[in-house]
């Protein structure tokens, strides 16, 4: 026998077939064939009343279609939702809307579907799908290629005619999904297994592509919901054993946003024609600004429809249309499982609901409104109300009115005012908003429980410390506002939280007045900005954020012209640049992956509990139990009402579920599987009330986040602009005049707290609970509301959330005792011992110590202790130098802060100088290996992600994503994998050899050289943010630039004026290289350094580059200033 490289392997297998000359014969391009005409628009039927047929409205055309018909992108929005789920709406919904959407979190990670859309696709293939069995026979069927699958009328009109234009290979059949409107909603299930035998039999008689139309809708037909239509066509075909013999394509007039095309992606259909929003496009074309043509407009719809699906479909990790066609990747909410076995069958449904019948009178209700005579619709659609508030559209929880009651209260001092806004939110016999407001609270008489006075009953004072603000980072709002809410938590002893930008060290010393700043939750994004150790060692709980209600499974973006000098040092990058945030931590692909992070950051600072932020999906359960198995001490359940500072409007509506249902499913998980005790719950995402609280904690939390509702305290009237940096009363902005109309006080968010527990204080006496830990978990006293009067709520079955595990009454069912963090007997215990010396008055030390791969997170816990006493400033270079020998476990250097010097003869797995916040990191062979560096892996994947300043120098290669969120770290290697630099954003890179695919993708700051001696980095580098510069000779640089030589500057600061000296630069740091790791590479390199000089590249960021050529100007101005003032 032999061992069979991967490279033979593969080669044997791909030339097995001629799958090349297969492709060719059996692939047909729609975009190849011949133009067929165009499809004729409906007759006698007015454009406006076939959107009110399809339940358009003002602002899907406002806030959805124009701005993709006009940038090509889709549209973005703030502040979250406040409006009732589509089961609870008093108006007609979509069918789609009753579908969130699925993401990625813990278990698996999402994708960056703009910086790796290498590995992004919406390719679809429509027709009969070829047998894997029975490759040499399947090998002349033909497939249609489109690609992409949004199609045009002109497409869709090939696609019907393929039969006469492609050779007969396809047969095309467009079968009606309307049926006549005398026949009533209850005609619907009829028509639809009508449809679904037309299907059944088309494909029966030889037909291979189907077309479902609702294009004869008229005032005496009403169109099946597309949706429903295609997954029950989809699902009928399966279950018959047919699917595979057809493609599915449906032309449709209700498609229009983002969430319709991925639902009927996720449903089953290949290809999407919507030919209602082109005309509505058309109609929009006339009355927007810019000179537009009926292709160009369409165009620019479809690609931002295009770029919408991408991002649905890489939150999830799905990096192909082909995968995600058919996965059903949904949560239905408000349901009923009879109806979702039936038409998507597979679906998950955690609430029974709305059915047929409901979906066909909300059907035949827009029918009506469209063909009635009901005047408001007879010149106009519907205001509509989901974005933003309007008189007579839908219901917004944060009204103009509870907004004033609120804060009046606040301010104020009025408890009259509080009463009056609570009775709004949690009173909702009128008008049904949150799956709560159907929850009744059984008093203590009807669950055997006896009352207490309320002089009983937990004071006010102890419940308050259960309460944090959510996380907002500094950045997407004021220092201002963030302070405000910083010095209100602590004064009642609750927490704040930094949101993901870091915070001013200024912070974390107590104020004069005895008032605190410092925010006691500390959050860890993927973007990692400002996280250094002392940032962290200042943390009361570190919090891993791996997802936001308001957009899970995404990352987040910075605009520029918000990151000012104050943002861009607390993040650690340059002014003026924009920061990007990617959807998944780069070091988290699985649970063990979070477990190293845990550790990770335990290390860093012992005393800190460690959370992680989940949100509220279908499975969020059994990912909170992985999260307590990987020894978090509290897990965040957060809801899809959640807000944001910007996020896409799909994201806002359609992503994640209510906490509710999440918050139910962890605390049944975590307690059947005896882990509740352990860990720490907290909710939030729309919490409002003291109402709420109580439910969250019947329900299971122990602590209950809140963040739009202190805002709001604080002075903000949800004009929902966020993302344009132009907030009127100073909390969503950094311009400095409107910062200056910053009104709120530290006062005003405490009497809002207050006044939350005074209230939950009096429903624990109603029920009889004296203490919250009594209460935590006792869904006993949760029942469905009994006269709920409503035509699709009325069905709605909570008993899911309600149940109450066998295994409640012998197990903790709230939090009780502290994880057990494997942190005693680690290396790093005998690094603390031998620094003694420097830890207590700053001497230098050098050791030797033996280290083995189960040794992770080497010199973190050091490093926590150094960053206590010294900050970030740290002590002085090498202070402590720490010399190691063996194969380091994962993290080795993480957060090493600067003094401390780690040098490894050996080898790193994954995830070296994490955090690297000043220190120094050597890794070079033993050279009685017989490595050889030049051919060898020297570090793993994932190095110095996040890292904030510090050099690092390794002799051999590094594996993919090299430099990840470089923030300013110096490092040379000698070679590097995929996406090596993506996401940087300062510092300085210098590849002394190959590097991967997709490298510099999202980079924004900082610079890297690369040894170019292929002649190919252009095709391995991402050329969307940087370009490619020449390494110049210094002395050709400073005769053309500065008319002088560079002997008279002497060595250059490497780190200064990043547009100039690279040559001199790029040889300091190759010598460094040499006298660190003894690097035969890097002296021949500097052996034969004219040869080797012309044959690096540089990689220079363009917003970079524009951002230091301003800050020159406007530094030589100051100078010119001052000089004439002298």
């Amino acid at each position: 026998g032999k061992i069979v490289s991967d490279e033979e392997l593969k080669a044997d297998l791909s030339n097995s077939h001629p799958y090349k000359e297969w492709l060719a014969h059996t692939q047909i391009q729609l975009r190849d064939l011949p133009d067929a005409g165009r499809a004729a628009t409906a007759s006698g039927v007015s454009l406006l009343k076939r959107q009110q047929a399809f339940g358009y409205s003002e602002e899907d055309i406002k806030f959805l279609m124009s701005p993709m018909a006009q940038t090509g992108q889709e549209a973005t929005g703030a502040m979250g939702t406040d409006t009732p789920l589509s089961a609870l709406s008093s108006r007609s919904k979509t069918l789609a809307s009753y579908f969130k959407q699925l993401f990625a979190q813990v278990t698996n990670p999402p994708i960056d579907p703009i910086r790796e859309e290498i590995v992004m696709s919406l390719v679809s293939f429509i027709g009969p799908r070829p047998n894997l069995l029975d490759l040499e026979g399947t090998s002349s069927l033909k497939r249609l290629e489109v690609r992409q699958p949004i199609i045009s009328n002109e497409g869709l009109e090939k696609i019907r005619a393929i039969g006469d234009i492609a050779d007969n290979q396809f047969q095309t059949i467009t079968l009606d999904i309307t049926f006549n409107v005398q026949r009533g909603a209850e005609y619907m299930e009829e028509a639809i297994e009508n449809l679904c035998e037309r299907a059944e039999t088309s494909v029966a008689q030889g037909y291979n592509i189907i077309i479902l139309s609702d294009r004869l809708l008229a005032a005496d037909r009403v169109a099946i919901p597309s949706l429903l239509a295609t997954s029950a066509v989809h699902h009928h075909l399966i279950r018959k054993g047919l699917r595979t013999s057809v493609g599915l394509v449906v032309e449709t007039g209700e498609a229009r946003e983002v969430h319709h095309f991925a639902t009927l992606a996720g449903f089953g259909a290949e290809a999407v024609n919507p030919w209602l929003a082109f005309e509505t496009l058309e109609d929009l074309r006339e009355k927007i600004d810019g000179d537009l043509s009926h292709d160009e407009i369409n165009k620019r719809f479809i690609k931002g429809i295009d770029k919408g699906l991408l991002k649905v479909m890489s939150k999830m990790g799905i990096s192909t249309y082909q995968s995600y066609c058919g996965a059903q990747i949904f949560d239905a909410v408000g349901l009923k499982s009879s109806f979702v076995e039936k038409y998507f069958t597979g679906t998950h449904t955690a609430i029974e609901g709305v059915g047929l019948a409901e979906v066909a009178a909300e059907t035949l209700m827009r029918h009506a409104d469209a063909f009635g005579n009901n005047p408001i619709y007879k010149h106009a659609l519907d205001v509509g109300g989901e974005y933003a508030y309007r008189i007579r559209g839908e219901k917004h929880s944060w009204s103009p009115q509870t907004v004033a009651d609120l804060q009046h209260a606040v301010r104020g001092e009025l408890p009259e005012k509080y009463r009056s806004y609570a009775a709004a939110i949690n009173e909702q016999s009128e008008q049904l908003m949150t799956l709560r407001g159907l929850f009744r609270l059984k008093p203590a008489a009807e669950t055997g429980r006896t009352p207490v006075s309320l002089d009983e009953v937990e004071p006010a004072v102890d419940i308050v410390k259960r309460f944090a603000t959510g996380a907002m980072s500094f950045g997407s709002i004021s220092r201002e506002a963030h302070t405000n809410l910083a010095i209100a938590m602590n004064r009642i002893g609750g927490k704040s939280n930094t949101g993901e930008g870091g915070e001013e060290a200024d912070r974390f010393v107590p104020m004069e007045n005895g008032d605190s700043m410092r925010s006691a939750i500390k959050q860890v994004a993927s973007g990692r900005f400002g996280v250094t150790t002392e940032y962290l060692v200042n943390a009361d709980m570190i919090q891993i954020k791996m997802a936001q209600g308001a957009k899970p499974g995404e990352g987040g973006q910075l605009p520029g012209h918000k990151v000012d000098a104050v943002i861009a040092k607390v993040r650690h990058s340059t002014a003026g640049v924009g920061l990007i945030s990617p959807p998944p931590h780069h070091d988290i692909y699985s649970i063990e992956d979070l477990a190293q992070l845990i550790f990770d950051l335990k290390n860093v600072t012992p005393t800190a509990a460690i959370s992680v932020k989940l949100v509220s999906e279908i499975g969020v359960g059994t990912v909170a139990a992985g999260v307590s198995k990987a020894r978090a001490d509290h897990v965040t359940i957060s809801g899809f009402e959640g807000g944001t500072g910007a996020s896409p409007l799909t994201s806002i509506k359609h992503a994640g579920s209510p906490w509710e249902i999440g918050l139910a499913e962890t605390q049944q998980t975590l307690v059947m599987n005896d882990l509740r005790g352990r860990i720490a719950v907290q909710v939030d995402g729309g919490l409002r009330t003291g109402r709420d609280v109580a439910i969250g904690a019947l329900l299971g939390a122990d602590e209950y986040g809140f963040a739009t509702a202190p805002l709001i305290a604080s002075g903000c009237i949800m004009m929902r602009k966020c993302h344009l940096n132009t907030c009127p009363v100073g909390i969503a902005t950094q311009d400095p005049e409107l910062r200056k109309k910053f009104t709120g006080t530290p006062e005003h968010v405490v009497n809002f707290f207050f006044y939350v527990a005074e209230e939950l204080r009096e429903l624990m006496a109603e029920m009889g609970f004296r203490t919250i830990n009594d209460m935590i978990g006792q869904t006993d006293v949760l029942d469905t509301a009994r006269a709920i009067e409503h035509w699709k709520a009325n069905g709605l079955d909570f008993s899911k959330l309600f149940f109450r595990p066998i295994e409640a009454d012998r197990v903790d069912i709230h939090h009780t005792t502290e994880q057990n963090h494997p942190i005693k007997d680690i290396l790093d215990r005998k690094f603390i011992e031998a620094a003694a010396p420097a830890l207590e008055d700053g001497t230098a030390v050098q050791a030797e110590f033996p280290i083995g791969n189960t040794d992770r997170s080497a010199g973190t816990m050091l490093s926590g202790q150094l960053a206590l006493k010294y900050g970030h400033a740290g002590l002085p270079d090498d202070t402590l130098w720490f010399k190691l020998k063996g194969v380091a476990g994962q993290s080795f250097g993480a957060w090493v802060v600067q003094g401390v010097t780690l040098e490894l003869i050996g080898e790193a797995n994954d995830y070296v100088g994490k955090g690297l916040s000043g220190g120094k990191l050597i890794v070079r062979p033993d050279p009685e290996s017989g490595i050889n560096p030049d051919e060898s892996m020297i570090v793993g994947n994932t190095v110095l992600y996040g890292a904030v300043n510090g050099e690092c120098y390794f002799r051999g290669i590094a594996g993919e994503r090299f430099a990840v969120r470089n923030s300013g770290a110096i490092a040379v290697v000698e070679g590097a994998g995929d996406h090596g630099c993506e996401y940087m954003t300062g510092g300085i890179v210098v590849v002394l050899g190959e590097t991967g695919r997709n490298f510099a993708a999202g980079m924004s700051g900082g610079i890297a050289y690369v040894l170019d001696e292929a002649g190919n980095f252009e095709r391995r580098c991402n050329l969307s943010m940087v370009d490619l510069e020449p390494v110049e000779d210094e002395e050709e640089v400073m005769e053309k630039l500065h008319r002088s030589d560079i002997e008279s500057h002497g060595l250059v600061d490497v780190k200064s004026d990043m547009t100039r000296f690279d040559a001199e630069r790029l040889r300091q740091l190759i010598q460094n290289h040499v006298h660190y790791t003894a690097s035969t590479r890097a002296q021949t390199i500097l052996d034969n350094w004219e040869t080797y000089l012309s044959k690096f590249v540089k990689v220079m960021p363009v917003e970079y580059r524009r951002a230091l050529q301003e800050l020159q100007v406007e530094q030589t101005g100051e100078m010119n200033i001052g000089m004439r003032r002298s």
